[in-house]
């Protein structure tokens, strides 16, 4: 006799359990994250996560104001998401940098 219920788990449980696991595997690469909250849009640095929070170093946003700080963002709130894993395209760098920034 199997138990219906612990076989159906609600689908958000295991979305989020699998973008928390993506995120994780990918601590150090450059995300690119749409939220459906202000400030809308976040290009940096994924520095870890904890819980289902996802600790981004942000290096551009829809705001200018908001660029060169630490973010941390619900994974919930993540509407659309890219993160550059070497295989596929590079999120463009939107500022000017030096060279050595770039690096």
């Amino acid at each position: 006799m199997t138990n219906e219920k612990s076989e159906c788990r609600p689908v958000n449980d295991t979305r989020e359990e699998a973008l928390v696991f993506y995120f994780k595997k990918n601590i150090g690469r450059r995300a690119f994250i749409l939220t459906e909250a202000f400030p809308f849009m976040f290009i940096g640095k994924i520095k870890g996560i904890l819980g289902d929070i996802v600790t981004l170093d942000v290096q551009t946003t829809s705001v200018p104001a908001l660029e060169g700080k630490v973010w941390n963002i619900h994974i919930d709130s993540i509407e659309v998401f890219y993160i550059e894993t070497g295989t596929g395209a590079k999120i463009p760098h939107l500022k000017d940098y030096s060279d050595e920034e770039l690096a």
